[in-house]
């Protein structure tokens, strides 16, 4: 039977018992933010990285599979002659304030004004990280559409997006962008909110994209939850693609991040494909260094089934593996 989130007619919960708290109690987590000494954030300046505008902006040949990680969880696909967005955040700041919270490392690798017309946006979730209300007012403009999970639309008409140009969907619900090309909603083990009030009032998702040529997996934010990844991988995969979130993880709250170790053994189980990680390397959300995840990541899993690219560089699939080393 293929897993279905669950709901109590206000909140929606994880299938799994799941824990978005430390166990030793927030005490223990402000000990740690103040004494732990991990570089956290980098010492020296990053970038400026930059995306070649131009080239993003050209027609999407039929049989491409180019991917150009625009940092953290924003990721540009060019699929089969079709354009998506990921988790579009271009805020400085992953935080209710622009003044307070988590700083970006890197100025974005490509202005708002130069993202091309988009086919899609896809969005997993609606934490502060993810959902940026600034993207979202600045792109609906040149965006055929938005795909969310249920109750995600919500945020989007408070910001102006017509309610015609929002699909929302449970998981293993399928909608086409053509006829030969379909985006599906998956399970995530996450939760939701952007205030003290709202959390968990909106479903989490990961998402498959199935074009005439390529199926792509896009994870979002989930922890370990082999039994999804698996019905995943059985009803879709293999994959030519795969993007899971590698970093913000953390012993204290391993039900609701993946981290290294876990995005390779949930790639396996999703039937395998190149892995591009995402969710790392662009805020300051946990307490490791922050190269720590991608040097993990080549510690456990093979080179040759990698794609690390520069923020802003663009990866075509077919070329195979690439190691940018950016962060060294």
């Amino acid at each position: 039977m293929l897993l279905q989130p669950r709901h109590d007619g206000r909140k929606y919960h994880n299938v799994l018992p799941t824990s978005v708290s430390p166990p030793a109690g927030y005490g223990a987590l402000l000990r740690r933010y103040l004494f732990e000494k991990a570089e956290r954030e980098p010492r020296q300046p990053l970038g400026p990285f930059r995306a070649e505008a131009a080239a993003l902006g050209a027609p999407v040949p039929a049989d491409a599979l180019r991917a150009t990680w625009l940092g953290h969880s924003t990721m540009l696909l060019e699929v089969d002659g079709r354009r998506f967005l990921t988790d579009p955040v271009w805020a400085e700041r992953a935080s209710p304030s622009q003044l307070v919270g988590p700083k970006r490392f890197f100025a974005p690798p490509l202005a708002l004004a130069d993202v091309p017309p988009l086919d899609g946006i896809i969005l997993s979730h609606d934490h502060y990280d993810h959902l940026d209300p600034l993207a979202i007012k600045t792109l609906a403009g040149r965006t055929a559409h938005f795909y969310c999970p249920l109750g995600v639309g919500t945020h989007l008409r408070r910001w102006g997006v017509p309610a015609a140009k929002i699909t929302e969907l449970t998981w293993w619900d399928e909608v086409a962008v053509a006829p030969d090309f379909k985006l599906v909603a998956t399970p995530a083990r996450h939760f939701s909110g952007r205030g003290l009030l709202n959390r968990d009032g909106t479903l989490w998702a990961s998402w498959v994209l199935r074009g005439p040529r390529h199926r792509v997996f896009f994870g979002g934010d989930s922890g370990p939850f082999d039994e999804a990844f698996r019905q995943i991988g059985e009803r879709f995969g293999p994959f030519d693609l795969v993007m899971l979130e590698i970093g913000a993880s953390d012993a204290d709250w391993a039900d609701i991040h993946l981290g290294p170790d876990q995005a390779t053994a949930a790639r396996r189980l999703l039937g395998g494909g190149p892995l591009l990680p995402l969710h790392w390397g662009t805020f300051n959300l946990a307490f490791h260094a922050w190269r720590q995840p991608v040097q993990r990541l080549l510690e456990v899993m093979e080179s040759s089934e990698l794609l690390l690219p520069a923020p802003g560089q663009r990866v075509d699939v077919a070329a195979g593996p690439l190691n940018s080393g950016w962060w060294v």
